[in-house]
């Protein structure tokens, strides 16, 4: 005797097969369709990747030269006494700074970027 439940179990488990390679093929259609709607290209997508980071790491060493030079006059036993509470005070101010950079830059590179589009079309 045979068990007609196998047949209809392998049945089942195709549907199911077929049921998820079509939520894969609508899934890859539907970013494909993203894909060709979003208006940046990958130089765009550079620019705005690469702008702010360069900008945020000069910036970055900017803000490190100004303040060692601002704390250089503390003579050694000042800096001592004040290690700690210069060390909190700096990666507060760094924070903050870079915080301002980055959202100025990242702005900026939007813009650059969105003006390249207005050329375009």
């Amino acid at each position: 005797m045979h068990n007609t439940d196998s047949g209809s179990d392998s049945a089942s488990g195709a549907d199911k097969a077929i049921e998820s390679l079509q939520r894969i093929d609508g899934k890859v259609d539907e970013l494909r369709s993203q894909m060709m709607s979003d208006p940046d290209s990958l130089g765009d997508k550079l620019l705005k990747m690469a702008i702010p980071a360069v900008t945020g790491l000069v910036a970055g060493h900017l803000f490190q030269m100004v303040w060692d030079k601002g704390t250089n006059r503390l003579d050694a036993e000042e800096e001592a006494q004040q290690g700690l509470l210069m060390s909190i005070a700096f990666a507060a101010a760094s924070a903050a700074f870079g915080a301002v950079v980055s959202t100025l830059s990242g702005r900026g590179s939007q813009a650059l970027v969105d003006r390249r589009h207005r050329k375009r079309s």
